[in-house]
């Protein structure tokens, strides 16, 4: 209630002093509007969306995830020509830029709760508000998105291979639908200009994660009970637990590798019979030995892009660290849910 209150006010605000802004719509995103999330809801993860027409996508390096964004003709809203850089493309700094000072001039008017912005992360997409909750503080990422109604970049062509899981049709109707371009700096740029976006796909993970069985009823009322989910929430629960023992050596992790992993293994044991309810332990530990693998490999590959590695390989002795810290945690029973 109170991130609604907040963001509300916000997206009213944001909509009225720049016109460049005023078709933008919140949706929503991150774990605990996927019903994943373990402990207290204290991280809320909030979209921008903007609609954007007839864009031309370049890519910015060979991981087929960032891209440049220019129009194909004048935009309608003429109000985002302002935002151009000098090359014509679509600046997601300047973007962001003229979005957090309207969101800090305006939390200076909330009255009724207390609201602070936080310091800019260094290559962060995200605005990150304090809302005081006491005893405790809630976060609130603000994601500025672009959403394009056009096909999906050659570089998606091999990912999403639901195929066995989910079935065709529903591969097929999910790349019919949107594409969303968050605004992230890709640090492989030759000069960080921060004019680049990133493909994001937060609204096809949410549907997969609500809509996971293979059968249709899975999860369902009276339908079959799986433990997909169950075991999703540990695999984040873990990493988290283990991030708080291991901040620094943990940092570069976050949960959306947990969540690639996962995915992955729904694919691997694509049949409702594989996750029974009762069998949680014992597919939980299936899923990690496949995301130790993964470490030790220092390969996860993007479930959207398969060219793309989200482990970087000048990280190697983190994804070592972290399969070791893993392993021993699997070998002694999880001491770390104890503590």
């Amino acid at each position: 209630t109170l991130v609604n209150g907040v963001v509300a006010h916000l997206v009213q605000a944001v909509r009225a002093k720049d016109s460049c802004f005023s078709s933008i719509e919140r949706r929503s995103a991150g774990s605990y509007y996927e019903r994943v999330k373990i402990s207290e809801p204290n991280e809320f993860d909030i979209m921008l969306v903007m609609p954007v027409q007839r864009i031309q996508l370049d890519e910015s390096d060979d991981t087929g995830a960032y891209y440049y964004v220019s129009f194909k003709r004048s935009p309608k809203e003429k109000g985002l020509l302002k935002f151009l850089d000098e090359d014509g493309k679509l600046s997601a700094f300047k973007m962001l830029q003229a979005l957090r000072e309207i969101i800090r001039q305006e939390v200076k008017t909330i009255k009724d709760v207390e609201v602070t912005m936080a310091r800019k992360k260094a290559g962060s997409p995200a605005i990150t508000l304090q809302i005081k909750n006491p005893p405790s503080e809630i976060s609130v990422d603000i994601i500025l998105t672009l959403e394009v109604q056009q096909s999906w970049p050659l570089s998606t062509q091999g990912g999403l291979k639901i195929e066995q899981w989910l079935g065709k049709k529903v591969r097929r109707d999910w790349r019919l639908r949107s594409l969303y371009l968050v605004a992230k700096q890709n640090k492989r740029e030759k000069v960080l200009r921060g004019n680049t976006w990133r493909l994001s796909f937060s609204h096809i993970e949410k549907d997969m994660i609500h809509n996971h069985g293979n059968s249709k009823t899975c999860c369902e009322s009276d339908g079959p009970k799986c433990c997909r989910k169950g075991c999703l929430k540990l695999l984040k629960y873990l990493l988290e637990q283990l991030k708080v023992k291991y901040p620094k050596e943990l940092e570069k992790f976050c949960s959306y590798h947990v969540k690639t992993a996962f995915l992955h293994s729904c694919i691997m044991w694509p049949n409702d019979s594989d996750w029974h309810l009762g069998d949680l332990d014992h597919c939980f530990q299936q899923c990690l030995r496949f995301f130790v693998d993964c470490l030790q490999k220092s390969q996860l590959t993007h479930f959207f892009i398969p060219q793309y590695n989200l482990f970087s390989l000048e990280d190697k002795a983190k994804h070592h660290f972290l399969s070791r810290k893993i392993s021993h945690e699997l070998n002694n029973g999880f001491p770390v849910f104890h503590e």
